[in-house]
């Protein structure tokens, strides 16, 4: 199993601040609209402890997603494995891959990595956080055996 490089971790903690961020300025417009007029102090303990929890996920989220982050991609099939509480693993075979998609998203573009979507006919599987260079390597890598499974599974149905 591979791990991501330490750009990825870079991208993952400004990700997260600027969710953070969003999730906190939402506190901070529903405090000024509902509760600062009335002056409830039980609304206002909840905000300081919403947004206590969002400056402890920002600072310890991303570390444990970096190193709980794997994937392998085999002659046989694409295994991912993430998660930050819940580690979650993803086997996709091959032989049931639809197609690829490479996306960078600003801030990918910022850090130089990119995501590989695979489509299958079960849904989609995303690596993530991929260094440029190894999400297009990964890209045509994947592309040339899609063609080839493709080219053997109508060689096999001539066959017959």
């Amino acid at each position: 199993m591979e791990k991501l490089s330490k750009r990825a971790l870079g991208c993952m903690y400004v990700a997260t601040a600027i969710g953070s961020l969003v999730g906190i300025a939402a506190i901070v417009v529903a405090n000024i609209v509902w509760f600062l007029p009335k002056d409830i102090q039980i609304g206002k303990m909840i905000s300081i402890g919403v947004v206590i929890l969002l400056v402890i996920h920002t600072c310890i989220s991303p570390y444990f997603r970096f190193h709980r982050y794997r994937y392998a991609i085999t002659e046989e099939y694409i295994d991912v494995q993430e998660g930050y509480i819940f580690v979650e693993r993803n086997l996709v075979p091959l032989e049931r891959l639809h197609k690829m998609q490479t996306n960078k998203g600003p801030i990918d573009r910022i850090f130089r990595v990119a995501k590989v979507t695979v489509t299958t006919a079960g849904g989609d599987v995303t690596l993530r956080f991929l260094d440029e260079e190894k999400a297009d390597y990964i890209a045509e890598s994947l592309s040339r055996r899609i063609n080839q499974i493709v080219v053997e599974q109508r060689d096999e149905d001539g066959e017959e």
